[in-house]
């Protein structure tokens, strides 16, 4: 079923909820927030890597891809909060998700990604990293998506066309379509969010700044809620 169609659904069953509580005098107000409870959209929010799997790191400073992108998440994650959403972070400590670190521990680790993805039934899920490439001239944030699935298209282009209207924005690019695992773990919209490229000094300096985080962070936010706002 359409996620978009199954929250319609959702609040139809849940006002003849109400009505009947209303008529037969039960417990109205648990039977009201039980209600309103169920209405409220899950979003899950991936910081990439963790623990002995740090990712790449910046050429200037050293500091791994997972630390960024478990900064970026939590902000990413209390915005989606203060605006009513239910979050699930499938990594939401410096810790990775694979148990001990013995052979296999990567496997496992997308693993339990791909467990929390889908126990999460979730409406959108944005899986955050940086980027990094041999010539360190390429900068700026881009985004991946699942190819078969058209909300996801939609989603990640949403948010590109926002990250490129951001005044730190130097180059504009296109969303790309990407065979990612994580990407794969659910039918939900799914992005994977490259937010710039620690190969780049002036990217990775940005990164490392609490003001640009949070700028990246409600700029993804603003995007997937004008995409969820819209039905897509």
């Amino acid at each position: 079923m359409n996620f978009f169609y199954r929250h319609r659904v959702v609040l139809g069953f849940c006002c003849l909820a109400l009505a009947v509580a209303v008529t037969f005098g039960i417990c109205f107000f648990a039977l009201a927030r039980t209600a309103a409870e169920s209405l409220r959209l899950t979003v899950v929010i991936d910081a990439g890597h963790g623990g002995v799997d740090g990712g790449v790191v910046g050429t200037s400073t050293r500091t791994k891809e997972s630390d960024i992108n478990l900064a970026i998440s939590r902000i990413i994650a209390r915005e989606f909060e203060d605006a009513g959403f239910t979050v699930v972070q499938t990594r939401p400590t410096e810790a990775g998700l694979y148990g001990v670190a013995t052979q296999g521990y990567k496997r496992r680790d997308m693993q339990k990604r791909a467990e929390i993805i889908n126990r999460s039934a979730p409406s959108v899920v944005i899986s955050v990293h940086q980027n990094f490439f041999s010539q360190s001239s390429r900068r700026g944030a881009q985004v991946f998506f699942r190819e078969d699935v058209p909300a996801s298209a939609t989603l990640a282009r949403i948010i590109q066309t926002n990250l490129n209207n951001m005044p730190e924005c130097v180059k504009k690019t296109e969303a790309l379509a990407g065979d990612y695992y994580v990407l794969n773990c659910s039918e939900a919209p799914s992005v994977i969010v490259e937010c710039g490229f620690l190969s780049n000094a002036e990217d990775e300096a940005l990164l490392l700044t609490a003001d640009y985080r949070e700028k990246l962070a409600k700029t993804i936010v603003a995007a997937s809620i004008e995409f969820l706002s819209a039905g897509s």
